[in-house]
Order: structure tokens, then C-alpha cells, then sequence
């Protein structure tokens, strides 16, 4: 019989991967499943995406190895589009690099940077992807908890405490994933000074920052902050092309070529329409925004409803996909998301698939029609 790595023995099966196989069985057998859970947007991108794929298919290129780097006018999108949303200045030669998704580029940093033993200050709750990679690289995962009580932010001087000499990496995710919650520049500012006192590298994953959010941040915007922080951002859901698999690491030029040593022998380059694609996204004017937030507003009212009658409570000063709702005093996430998907076909993710911190909340996806959001409400 042959053995799997020891690696493998430090973490589990994605839990989405895990859960939707159970939901696909239940709806195999003929069960009305309404899936809330994934935050897998189903709008369309902008037309003009579509006509530039299709477009390039007959480009003398389009079907060759491209740079790992990505075509020059990619970078150059991904530049004006910083500059244009964020006011921050990128040089598209030195210091952006499209990846295949920004979820790559988390492995990829973690390869660039960790040692064995190295440890990770990881948020709780937070993306699972950040434990995972971690423990694939036999580093340490060292989870900081974050509060409902102080707005989901890190506590700083609790931090300070904490012996932080083997801490070499320090994830954030603004706009917070699950919670939603914005950064304030004041707390990106503190974020760095951390950064800075400690040598540890910052990285900002940043893919929700347009999505119910009139104030776009990023973590670059800071003064200094580029020689010990990285962002990661994606036009998954900004675009509607979360399966285009198109995202891109920010940063100081240095940083970003420790990450090309690994990317660049892990993949042959990005499909060159995709790439097209991406370069028209990018070059979408603010009413793209404001109508795709506008669909997303109402369906987030349907959620706050469906939220209510599930007797949750809820802060509605967030932004993002998703809407996390405290359950009633007394329940368990997961125990009360079976109790869903099993009496009311409606399936909805329990808030410790984030963290330990996620126990006694749950987390709604706006990626619905407004008819499926209805009928959920209906059915509780």
C-alpha cells in the first residue's frame, strides 16, 4: 500500500468540497435543495469580457505558453485600476503578478517565505485556505481571535504580548471574510507599524472590496507599507468570473519575484483569452459597480430577512458576498445547519468552518436570484 505524506496527515478535505458532495446526494434524490452557501457569484461579467475571449481565440498566440509573468497590457489594467479605485501607484513592470486566482498565490507566497517550524499568525475566524497551506508546509499555525465586541479586529496589544520570534507570515483579509467587516486606514496603519516592529511579512487578501463597498481599500495605500506587506486581490467576484481563475499579487518588486521562483515552476502562464478578458474587466467604469451592487442590495435585504425569521441577529454595517448572522443564545452552528438542510432543503454554512471563534453564527451567500432568496424565506 503506499503511503501519503506525513503533510497530508495535518489537514482535512476542504469542508465545502466535503459538504456539497452531501448536497449534490440530496438533490440527486430529488430534494429542492436551495444552496446558500458558496459564494460563487451567478451573474454574468460585463458583455464586453465575453466578446474579448471570444474575440482572441483566433490571435496568432492565443493558444501558445505564455509569460508566467502575463501580457505587459494585463499588468498595465491591473496598474490604472489601482491607481484609478485604491489611489495607489504600482509599476506594472515590477510590482504586479497576475496568478491563476488569487488562492494560488496564498500557496505561493507560503512556499516563497516559510520554513519548517516557522510560524503563521493566522485569523480566527478566517479564510481555511491560510491553516491549510500553512500545515502543508509543516510550519505552525498561531490563531489570533478576532471579536464581535472589537468589530472584528485584531487586538494589537494583545498581540504585542505574545513571544513572536518565530513568526515569519501574518495573514488579514479586508473586507473580512466571513464577517464582512471594513478596515479602517487607522487600523492598516497599525497593521504595518506591527509589521514593521516585528520583521514579519503582511498580506492583505482583498477579493471583496467592491462588492456592497462605496470606500475601497487596500493595505498599499499605507506609506511605507510596501517593503513588509503584499496584497492579493482577485476579479472573481468583483467580475462575476470566479471560474476564469483570474487574480493578482501586489507589492514591493522584491517580494514579488521570491513569489515568481515558485509560481513561475508551478504553471506554463495563464490562457492568453482569459487574459484578454481580464484586460476589458478591468476596464469597466463605475456603473458597473453601482449596478451590480444594486442587485446585491436587494438581495442582502431578502437575507436580512430570511436572518430574522431564523431568529439570528446581524450587523448591517458590513460589505461583501455574505451575511453572518449570530445564532440564539444556545445553538450550534453546525448542528443547526443540518437541522436546515435536512427539514428545509436550505443549505447555509456554519460559521466554525472559519474557526473556532465561528461557533454560534452562520453565513448566508448573496448568490442567488432574488426568487430562490424568497422562496428560503418561505420555507422557514
Amino acid at each position: 500500500m503506499i503511503e501519503v505524506a506525513n503533510r497530508l496527515h495535518s489537514v482535512e478535505e476542504y469542508y465545502f468540497s466535503k459538504k456539497l458532495k452531501e448536497v449534490r446526494a440530496l438533490a440527486a434524490k430529488g430534494q429542492p435543495i436551495i444552496n446558500l452557501g458558496i459564494g460563487s457569484p451567478d451573474l454574468q461579467p460585463p458583455e464586453s469580457v465575453i466578446t474579448a475571449i471570444t474575440e482572441s481565440f483566433k490571435d496568432a498566440n492565443a493558444h501558445k505558453y505564455q509569460s508566467y509573468q502575463g501580457l505587459p497590457e494585463l499588468r498595465e489594467s491591473m496598474s490604472s485600476f489601482y491607481n484609478t479605485y485604491f489611489g495607489v501607484n504600482l509599476n506594472p513592470e515590477t510590482e504586479i503578478l497576475p496568478l491563476m486566482g488569487s488562492k494560488e498565490g496564498i500557496m505561493h507566497i507560503s512556499m516563497a517565505f516559510l520554513n519548517e517550524g516557522d510560524e503563521v499568525l493566522i485569523p480566527n475566524p478566517g479564510y481555511p485556505t491560510y491553516t491549510s497551506v500553512t500545515k502543508l508546509l509543516q510550519a505552525k499555525p498561531v490563531f489570533y481571535n478576532l471579536d464581535e465586541a472589537n468589530n472584528w479586529y485584531p487586538d494589537i496589544e494583545q498581540l504585542e504580548q505574545r513571544d513572536l520570534s518565530k513568526v515569519k507570515l501574518m495573514w488579514i483579509s479586508y473586507p473580512h471574510m466571513p464577517t464582512g467587516t471594513i478596515a479602517s486606514k487607522a487600523l492598516f496603519e497599525d497593521l504595518v507599524a506591527f509589521a514593521k516592529r516585528h520583521n514579519i511579512l503582511l498580506v492583505n487578501d482583498n477579493p471583496y472590496s467592491f462588492i456592497l463597498n462605496d470606500n475601497p481599500l487596500s493595505l498599499l495605500s499605507v506609506e511605507g507599507a510596501k517593503p513588509v506587506c503584499l496584497e492579493l486581490n482577485s476579479l472573481s467576484k468583483t467580475f462575476n468570473m470566479a471560474g476564469w481563475r483570474v487574480g493578482m499579487l501586489l507589492g514591493d518588486n522584491t517580494l514579488l519575484n521570491d513569489v515568481l521562483k515558485v509560481k513561475s515552476n508551478m504553471d506554463s502562464g495563464m490562457f492568453y483569452g482569459i487574459q484578454k478578458g481580464a484586460i476589458e474587466a478591468l476596464k469597466s467604469s463605475k456603473l458597473w459597480f453601482d449596478n451590480l451592487n444594486t442587485i446585491y442590495k436587494e438581495r442582502r435585504e431578502l437575507v436580512w430577512q430570511l436572518a430574522t425569521q431564523l431568529n439570528c441577529t446581524f450587523n448591517k454595517e458590513t460589505n461583501g458576498l455574505f451575511v453572518w448572522a449570530k445564532l440564539p443564545e444556545g445553538e450550534v452552528s453546525e448542528a443547526f445547519i443540518d437541522k436546515l438542510l435536512y427539514e428545509n432543503n436550505l443549505f447555509v454554512t456554519p460559521g466554525t468552518v472559519f474557526g473556532s471563534k465561528g461557533e454560534g453564527y452562520i453565513r448566508f451567500s448573496l448568490c442567488a436570484p432574488r426568487e430562490i432568496i424568497k422562496e428560503a424565506i418561505t420555507r422557514v
